[in-house]
């Protein structure tokens, strides 16, 4: 099965990328850390950014996106732009897109905790909340 975890954060789709085969992980490499967007307010921006996505999991051939969900109110809330993004990655037509809580993601990795330290995944330390979405569903 191979994993995309998501991380919205700004203009940006923070992505990793997680297989697992016969019980082992694997960190693919991946051409991209993050699909950006410049002006969401314009229509077209927002297609070539679902299209960017779209065609990033159809090389890698993703199996299911996993996004982790931002909240809608207090200090962290998440802004417009990222909601829009959520929603354009949603609507990419047969791929199958789920959303997962903090709250959750938390939860799985009580269960299942790490193998490694996260330093040693080789992944840029700002990938780590996507890659802990995408660790947290895979073990799940």
């Amino acid at each position: 099965m191979k994993i995309c975890g998501v991380d919205i954060s700004g203009n940006d789709a923070v992505v990793s990328l997680l297989t697992l085969s016969d019980g082992v992980f694997t960190i693919p490499d991946c051409r991209v850390a993050k699909v950006s967007i410049g002006d969401a307010n314009d229509t077209q921006k927002m297609k070539d950014f679902q299209f960017a996505f779209a065609k990033l999991m159809q090389d890698y051939q993703i199996d299911r996106v996993v996004i982790r969900q931002r909240q809608t109110k207090g200090k962290f809330a998440g802004g417009a732009v990222g909601f829009k993004l959520e929603a354009a990655i949603q609507l990419i037509e047969g791929l199958p897109v789920d959303v997962i809580s903090a709250t959750e993601i938390k939860e799985r990795l009580k269960r299942n905790p790490l193998a490694v330290p996260f330093k040693e995944t080789g992944l840029k330390q700002y990938q780590e909340p996507a890659f802990l979405v995408a660790y947290a569903c895979i073990m799940n």
